[in-house]
């Protein structure tokens, strides 16, 4: 398409015998692909990767960013007239590959690059006028690398999740909106091993995992007449889940559950698949009355399924947005007597000094280590040892999700041969032309991991 309009664009310079130096010609291109294969006046927050939502609120108004440092914030960018906007509107909904009209108003949307879309046409359902709300997608999503770096989560709670997920532990991330409850899913789903079969399941693509034995689900909007309260070819979460469970998946993940689809969820829990999901609730009380109130009503028998819960919250300090995990608790047994659930805290959060506490006792990796029949000690060990990993890892700012993915496959596959290179070579590097010249001649994640562990470290 750029090849496209640059050939237009000379053809029509030649024809009208138009004088134009270099300089101004690549301005000119510029503005011609921004307009007609960029997203216009949106080209620039959309390119920057700090940038999590934009706001439009309507004509004449400036557009509201969300950034990943500074929070909400406002631009200079703004719509002159609702025609202008209008028009725009229509031709994100074009991009889309969907229709928005006066009849129906309102539309969500993914865009080309997996970003989520909500837009509204005209005054007929907002009456400031049209209105639109992106939710960007990250093609190269958040590491749990990154949330050490970011201190959403030290590196023992991350290596015990790490454990966790490894041994099909299931789990819900409670938190606010905003507070990186999806942002983190998918950062501890880079732990799920590389062979085992995974199911995603959202109303709009999120999730991006490197593993190839993964089945990606969205929901789908209905057509035409409604029959059964629903539009004719609906699919929702509901519908997605069962047919998930029949897919035969080891893992589920579930982009956000607020509906009928959670009964669901907690029967795959109970009948053995490892299920992921993240829910709006801000402390574990919280979560136990959404989960049993309407519409999701989970009956308390079943939520023993569950193992771990994490508390996400979103504050302000200094002028920043920051994300804490406030506490991750397991969820034990159902008391007999009161029926009351059991929880015990493993980590927590404190604000004063803005640290993690270990807080002494986890029946799950106590569960684990029985599994496996291995002593406190060996468990002591394992969980060192990988703190060790997620530490070089962090020390060498290997931040891409792929590269990560690669690491954890190899620990998995030969720990002592990951540890020894490890601590033999405390600085790891690797060309990255090198990388990608091995990503072009195969696409097959086993060669690529050997032919990188055959590349000599410097």
């Amino acid at each position: 398409m750029v090849e496209y309009l640059a050939k237009n664009v000379d053809e029509i310079i030649a024809k009208y015998k138009i004088e134009i130096d270099d300089d101004l010609k690549k301005k000119l291109m510029y503005h011609i692909n921004r307009d007609f294969i960029g997203f216009g006046k949106l080209d620039p927050v959309m390119s920057d990767p700090h940038i999590e939502d934009i706001s439009c609120d309507g004509p004449i108004t400036p557009l509201y960013i969300y950034h990943r440092e500074y929070g909400s914030l406002k631009s200079n960018i703004v719509f002159d007239n609702e025609t202008e906007l209008s028009a725009f509107v229509v031709k994100l909904s074009q991009k889309c590959g969907k229709h928005i009209s006066l009849s129906n108003p309102m539309l969500d949307a993914t865009m080309p690059d997996g970003s989520r879309i909500q837009m509204t046409l005209s005054g007929e359902v907002t009456t400031k006028g049209s209105t639109f709300t992106i939710r960007k997608f990250r093609s190269d999503p958040i590491t749990p690398t990154d949330l050490i770096e970011y201190n959403t989560m030290s590196i023992d709670m991350i290596a015990y999740l790490w454990i966790a997920v490894e041994n099909g532990v299931n789990a819900l991330i409670a938190g606010s909106t905003a507070s990186g409850k999806t942002s983190t899913l998918n950062a501890f789903s880079l732990f799920i091993p590389r062979e085992t079969k995974i199911v995603s399941i959202e109303e709009t693509r999120e999730i991006n995992l490197p593993h190839e034995n993964w089945i990606p689900g969205v929901t789908r909007t209905g057509f035409g007449e409604i029959v059964n309260s629903r539009l004719i070819g609906e699919i929702d979460l509901f519908d997605l889940m069962k047919a998930a469970l029949r897919q035969r998946p080891e893992y589920i993940l579930v982009g956000e559950i607020r509906g009928a689809e959670a009964y669901v969820l907690f029967q795959a829990m109970a009948t053995g698949h490892t299920t992921y999901s993240t829910v709006h609730a801000d402390s574990i009380k919280a979560l136990i009355h959404r989960l049993e109130g309407k519409p999701i009503n989970v009956p308390r028998a079943m939520l023993q399924s569950l193992d771990v819960v994490l508390l996400q919250t979103n504050i302000k300090k200094h002028d920043k947005n920051m994300r804490r995990c406030r506490q991750i608790v397991e969820i034990i047994d159902l008391d007999s007597q009161t029926n009351e659930i059991l929880t015990n805290e493993v980590f927590r959060w404190n604000s004063k000094d803005d640290k993690f506490e270990f807080l002494g006792k986890s029946y799950v990796l106590d569960h684990i280590r029985v599994q496996y029949g291995l002593s406190k000690d060996e468990m002591k060990k394992e969980m060192e040892r990988r703190v060790e990993v997620l530490r070089w890892m962090q020390k060498n700012d290997i931040r891409a999700f792929k590269d990560f993915a690669r690491i954890v496959s190899s620990y998995a596959d030969k720990p002592e041969k990951m540890m020894e290179k490890i601590r033999t070579n405390p600085v790891f590097k690797i060309e990255k032309e090198k990388i990608i010249e091995l990503d072009k001649k195969s696409k097959k994640f086993d060669e690529v991991v050997e032919k990188i562990d055959k590349i000599p470290l410097k």
